[in-house]
């Protein structure tokens, strides 16, 4: 008898940090978001008014920043310094290779970024830049419109779902 309660337990355990985890998974991808805004309106700044070397550019806008996006950045700034790829979209592309974690909405905007940068004059680039932030903004107002709801549901659900489990199992 105690052996059934023990498992239920589990069982609800189990299914509820199932749906903890996917609603951590969710709170992680607005902070990824939230990074990369910081970090693509500091390299508008710093392009706009010091010039920096896009290598140089890369490690400096990530100075402050932990994570992920960290990786990401220096990884790109390696694989700019080495010139292995022709251009900063293949050296971005090799760099998110390196980094699978990260969610599929930054990869979409980095892929963006990686396509202007070094590619357009000053103004080009300082433009793209900002179209990037702008699409940064657009998938983090998605992100944070229904996040309450969603995080809640995916915690209930998984909840939910493990007590009807065990009730199965009893």
């Amino acid at each position: 008898m105690t052996h059934k309660w023990i498992g239920a337990i589990l069982v609800i355990a189990g299914c509820g940090g199932a749906g903890f985890g996917i609603a951590s998974g969710y709170r992680r991808e607005a902070n990824i978001l939230w990074q990369l805004l910081r970090i693509i309106e500091y390299m508008e700044c710093e392009l706009q008014y010091n010039l920096t070397p896009l290598p140089d550019l890369c490690r400096k806008a990530v100075k402050d920043t932990k994570g992920v996006l960290q990786d990401v950045f220096q990884n790109l700034a390696r694989e700019l310094d080495w010139q292995i790829s022709p251009d900063a979209y293949s050296c971005m592309i090799a760099a998110l290779r390196k980094s699978p974690e990260v969610p599929s909405r930054a990869k979409k905007i980095l892929l963006q970024l990686g396509r202007t940068l070094g590619r357009f004059d000053l103004n080009g680039q300082v433009m793209e830049l900002s179209s990037a932030y702008a699409s940064c903004e657009t998938e983090l107002s998605e992100v944070e419109q229904d996040k309450s709801d969603r995080l809640r549901s995916y915690q209930t659900l998984g909840l939910c779902a493990g007590a009807a489990l065990a009730i199965l199992f009893i």
